[in-house]
């Protein structure tokens, strides 16, 4: 029965589930005894709304049935032990008094270490709970269906658990938002708050300062479908990703400057908006006015904010986008202010469901699409390829999710044409391709809006 319990609920289970069963039986033959409870995160598509959350705009994702699934048992020494079903993935064992996250190797046991560490600063734990932990995902890794941050949830929840703590789903997911860049991925907080926050059967705007959400429910006559290019694209281990963060955070400086704020407390995009009181189409014109659609140098940057090159470097880039030398401003800022108006237009679709809202719908996502190719420029030409032949076989809309440079596409197709949809995307995309295609039973499947985090306790 479903308990309500610090805002997670906890299902208690006479019978596990034949995946926690098996979980369990592989937990007694890995540490000689029986994992006491279990936490489930779910993965996430994002619909639309792609790289603004940083720059405090909302998005509209959903859960999916994906997910990263932990059996625990918490041990009277004070020692994390963790392992993974995968065999690919090496055991590790570490002092719970002792977390180290090594930004340089972002390996699977450190976006553990995020969410246990998170958990840990916030409470001031000075002596925390050693667990055994196994873990099982089935989620995609480096995607763009939220593996890592479903992984940080998870092991905050599970540290959170097992040291006998409570907190809401509100904060958890700010805590995890946090922790994760302890591993050197500036995101801005989408992942976590719809990892905690998802409902089944619905899709969530997240919005942020402070963090919210409203149920969005989808058209009925379509089906979300995703395919996986079979590119990996991990976030913390590139730079493509935080440059773009710096990129925003840039564009917002200059913006500021240009209008007589104080640029220097302005940290994001949305808030040069609320400062100025305009709506977005008018800091779409105002984007136009200020910035050329040249890249800047750092020499410019400097010049037009009056501060020294080891200023700009110490203030405000980060750690691994200290050695770029120049910045597309115009470029990231049109992106983010159209995109954010695309994401208020798609809830209000979704709302008012006119004849025609799943042409609308799929329209926008197009438009999302051309903007995060052309613009934002973090598409790839496998992403490329696999928007335009689920195009080509009926989706009404197709965009990149995610952070891009790889991962997965996100189709809206009519129920009425899915089962040819998904035959003659296997057979264009996967099938000439002999990796691609021992991939994808992992990587072509429709999804429904799915349910949050989740502690299962065998009754």
């Amino acid at each position: 029965y479903p308990a309500f319990y610090p805002n997670i609920f906890i299902l208690k289970v006479s019978n596990l589930p034949f995946r926690l069963l098996k979980l369990k039986e592989m937990f007694v033959s890995k540490f000689g005894s029986v994992p006491k409870f279990y936490v489930r995160a779910p993965g996430r598509v994002n619909l639309i709304g792609e790289h603004i959350d940083y720059c405090g705009y909302a998005v509209l994702p959903m859960a999916i049935e994906q997910d990263i699934l932990i059996a625990v048992e918490p041990v009277k020494t004070q020692v994390v032990r963790l392992a993974n079903t995968n065999s690919s993935y090496q055991d590790f064992t570490i002092s719970a008094n002792n977390i180290e996250i090594n930004k340089m190797k972002p390996l699977w046991h450190n976006y553990f270490l995020c969410g246990l560490k998170g958990i840990q600063e916030h409470f001031g734990l000075n002596n925390p709970t050693g667990m055994n932990c196994l873990l099982d995902g089935t989620i995609p890794p480096s995607s763009g269906l939220s593996s890592s941050s479903a992984l940080v949830c998870c092991a905050g929840l599970v540290t959170l658990r097992a040291n006998g703590k409570t907190l809401s789903k509100v904060e958890l997911a700010e805590i995890c938002t946090k922790s994760e860049r302890y591993i050197g991925t500036e995101g801005g907080g989408m992942d976590q708050s719809i990892s905690f926050l998802a409902e089944e059967g619905t899709a969530k705007l997240i919005e942020f300062s402070p963090l919210r959400a409203t149920d969005v429910r989808l058209p009925s006559g379509a089906a979300f479908v995703i395919a996986n290019s079979c590119v990996e694209m991990n976030k913390a281990a590139t730079s493509h990703y935080n440059i773009r963060v710096v990129e925003c955070r840039l564009a917002t400086k200059l913006l500021s400057k240009s209008k007589g704020l104080d640029w220097k407390k302005m940290l994001k995009l949305q808030d040069v908006q609320v400062r100025l009181g305009v709506s977005l189409e008018e800091m779409l014109t105002i984007v136009e006015e200020v910035f050329h659609p040249e890249p800047y140098s750092t020499e410019e940057i400097c010049k037009c904010l009056g501060i020294s090159l080891e200023e700009l470097r110490t203030q405000i880039l980060s750690q691994n986008t200290q050695d770029v030398s120049t910045f597309k401003l115009y470029q990231r800022a049109k992106h983010v202010y159209s995109e954010a108006a695309r994401v208020l237009e798609f809830k209000k679709i979704c709302n008012e469901a006119p004849a025609n809202a799943i042409q609308l719908l799929g329209e926008l996502m197009n438009q999302s699409y051309i903007s995060c190719k052309e613009m934002y420029e973090c598409s790839c030409p496998e992403l490329d390829r696999l928007v335009d032949i689920c195009l080509q076989f009926g989706a009404i809309g197709s965009r990149l999710t995610g952070a891009g440079w790889g991962g997965c596409t996100v189709s809206m197709v009519p129920t009425d044409k899915l089962n040819n949809f998904l035959k003659n995307v296997e057979k264009a995309y996967y099938q000439p391709n002999v990796q691609k295609l021992a991939l994808e039973n992992n990587s072509l499947f429709a999804t429904k809006p799915g349910r949050g985090a989740l502690v299962f306790v065998e009754a």
